[in-house]
Protein backbone atom coordinates (compact mmCIF):
# COMPACT_ATOMS: atom_id res chain seq x y z
CA UNK A 1 0.00 0.00 0.00
CA UNK A 2 1.47 3.36 -1.24
CA UNK A 3 1.48 6.19 1.33
CA UNK A 4 -0.76 9.04 -0.34
CA UNK A 5 2.29 11.48 -1.54
CA UNK A 6 3.86 7.95 -3.85
CA UNK A 7 0.17 7.50 -4.93
CA UNK A 8 -0.30 10.72 -6.29
CA UNK A 9 3.38 10.57 -7.53
CA UNK A 10 2.49 6.97 -9.22
CA UNK A 11 -0.39 8.94 -11.05
CA UNK A 12 2.39 10.94 -13.20
CA UNK A 13 3.32 9.79 -16.24
CA UNK A 14 7.53 10.04 -15.42
CA UNK A 15 7.00 8.32 -12.64
CA UNK A 16 4.14 6.12 -13.52
CA UNK A 17 6.16 2.85 -14.49
CA UNK A 18 8.75 3.03 -11.68
CA UNK A 19 8.64 0.21 -9.02
CA UNK A 20 6.20 1.33 -6.22
CA UNK A 21 9.40 0.60 -3.68
CA UNK A 22 11.33 3.35 -5.57
CA UNK A 23 8.21 5.80 -5.94
CA UNK A 24 7.77 5.54 -2.39
CA UNK A 25 11.72 6.20 -1.69
CA UNK A 26 10.89 10.21 -3.63
CA UNK A 27 7.87 10.63 -2.14
CA UNK A 28 9.70 10.75 1.12
CA UNK A 29 11.68 13.57 -0.25
CA UNK A 30 9.10 15.93 -1.75
CA UNK A 31 7.88 18.76 0.17
CA UNK A 32 4.96 20.75 -0.93
CA UNK A 33 5.37 24.23 -2.39
CA UNK A 34 3.99 27.79 -2.98
CA UNK A 35 5.73 30.28 -5.08
CA UNK A 36 3.60 33.11 -5.98
CA UNK A 37 3.24 35.02 -9.39
CA UNK A 38 7.37 36.22 -10.67
CA UNK A 39 8.70 34.53 -8.24
CA UNK A 40 11.83 32.64 -8.98
CA UNK A 41 12.41 28.94 -8.34
CA UNK A 42 16.03 29.18 -9.22
CA UNK A 43 18.26 31.29 -10.72
CA UNK A 44 20.88 29.91 -13.68
CA UNK A 45 24.00 29.44 -11.89
CA UNK A 46 23.53 28.83 -8.60
CA UNK A 47 23.48 25.80 -6.58
CA UNK A 48 21.18 23.22 -7.83
CA UNK A 49 19.80 20.92 -4.96
CA UNK A 50 16.04 20.39 -5.85
CA UNK A 51 13.86 19.38 -8.47
CA UNK A 52 10.09 20.15 -8.90
CA UNK A 53 6.71 18.43 -9.95
CA UNK A 54 4.58 21.14 -10.89
CA UNK A 55 1.02 20.44 -9.16
CA UNK A 56 -0.80 23.80 -10.31
CA UNK A 57 0.00 26.94 -12.18
CA UNK A 58 2.34 27.79 -15.17
CA UNK A 59 6.53 28.31 -14.89
CA UNK A 60 8.69 30.21 -17.62
CA UNK A 61 12.24 28.67 -17.90
CA UNK A 62 14.44 31.44 -18.86
CA UNK A 63 17.99 32.06 -20.44
CA UNK A 64 19.45 34.95 -18.59
CA UNK A 65 21.19 37.95 -21.42
CA UNK A 66 24.04 39.28 -21.14
CA UNK A 67 22.15 42.54 -21.58
CA UNK A 68 18.09 43.08 -22.24
CA UNK A 69 15.66 40.82 -20.88
CA UNK A 70 16.02 37.00 -20.42
CA UNK A 71 14.89 34.71 -22.92
CA UNK A 72 12.18 32.59 -22.00
CA UNK A 73 12.67 28.88 -23.47
CA UNK A 74 9.81 27.50 -22.67
CA UNK A 75 6.01 27.33 -20.27
CA UNK A 76 5.81 24.47 -17.70
CA UNK A 77 2.73 23.79 -16.16
CA UNK A 78 0.65 21.16 -14.25
CA UNK A 79 2.21 17.38 -14.35
CA UNK A 80 5.25 18.39 -15.97
CA UNK A 81 8.96 18.18 -14.36
CA UNK A 82 11.63 20.85 -13.80
CA UNK A 83 15.27 20.97 -13.17
CA UNK A 84 17.81 18.22 -13.80
CA UNK A 85 20.91 20.67 -12.79
CA UNK A 86 20.94 18.66 -9.39
CA UNK A 87 21.44 15.00 -11.21
CA UNK A 88 24.78 16.09 -13.09
CA UNK A 89 28.32 18.03 -11.95
CA UNK A 90 28.93 20.89 -11.23
CA UNK A 91 25.23 20.90 -9.60
CA UNK A 92 24.44 24.88 -10.92
CA UNK A 93 21.10 25.44 -12.74
CA UNK A 94 21.23 25.75 -16.07
CA UNK A 95 18.34 28.15 -16.46
CA UNK A 96 16.08 30.44 -14.38
CA UNK A 97 12.85 29.27 -13.45
CA UNK A 98 10.45 31.49 -12.56
CA UNK A 99 6.46 31.41 -11.83
CA UNK A 100 3.88 32.47 -14.25
CA UNK A 101 1.07 32.39 -12.19
CA UNK A 102 0.62 31.47 -8.38
CA UNK A 103 2.47 28.02 -8.34
CA UNK A 104 2.05 24.54 -6.27
CA UNK A 105 4.83 22.61 -6.65
CA UNK A 106 6.15 19.43 -5.07
CA UNK A 107 9.73 19.84 -4.15
CA UNK A 108 12.01 16.91 -3.85
CA UNK A 109 15.13 16.90 -1.92
CA UNK A 110 17.72 16.12 -5.22
CA UNK A 111 21.08 15.36 -3.05
CA UNK A 112 19.34 12.61 -0.87
CA UNK A 113 17.45 10.70 -4.27
CA UNK A 114 21.50 11.44 -5.96
CA UNK A 115 22.83 9.53 -2.91
CA UNK A 116 20.52 6.92 -3.02
CA UNK A 117 21.11 6.35 -6.97
CA UNK A 118 24.66 5.37 -6.30
CA UNK A 119 23.57 2.95 -3.32
CA UNK A 120 21.19 1.42 -5.87
CA UNK A 121 21.84 1.13 -9.16
CA UNK A 122 19.05 -0.03 -10.92
CA UNK A 123 16.75 3.46 -9.17
CA UNK A 124 20.12 5.03 -10.22
CA UNK A 125 19.42 4.13 -14.15
CA UNK A 126 15.45 4.48 -13.67
CA UNK A 127 15.92 8.40 -12.44
CA UNK A 128 18.97 9.15 -15.28
CA UNK A 129 16.70 7.49 -17.96
CA UNK A 130 13.38 9.67 -17.23
CA UNK A 131 15.98 12.96 -16.60
CA UNK A 132 17.91 12.53 -19.78
CA UNK A 133 14.78 12.36 -21.74
CA UNK A 134 14.10 15.44 -19.95
CA UNK A 135 17.25 17.16 -20.33
CA UNK A 136 17.11 16.34 -24.31
CA UNK A 137 13.72 18.26 -24.44
CA UNK A 138 14.34 21.09 -22.67
CA UNK A 139 17.98 21.85 -24.34
CA UNK A 140 16.47 21.51 -27.69
CA UNK A 141 13.25 23.73 -26.74
CA UNK A 142 16.45 26.61 -25.42
CA UNK A 143 18.10 25.68 -29.28
CA UNK A 144 15.05 26.13 -30.91
CA UNK A 145 14.38 29.68 -29.31
CA UNK A 146 17.16 30.99 -29.42
CA UNK A 147 17.71 29.93 -33.30
CA UNK A 148 14.18 31.97 -33.51
CA UNK A 149 14.55 34.87 -31.39
CA UNK A 150 18.56 35.43 -32.44
CA UNK A 151 18.83 33.82 -35.67
CA UNK A 152 22.17 34.01 -36.27
CA UNK A 153 23.78 33.60 -40.06
CA UNK A 154 24.39 29.92 -41.13
CA UNK A 155 23.92 28.42 -37.46
CA UNK A 156 21.52 25.51 -37.66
Amino acid sequence: MLTPTAKQLSEYAFFSDMSPAFIEFIAKHATEKRFGREQLLFRHGEPAATFYLILSGRVSLEIPAISGPTLVVQELGPDQVLGWSWLIAPYKWDFNARAIEDTSVLEFDGQSILTYCGENHEFGYQVLKRFSGLMSERLDAARTRMMEEWNPPGFA
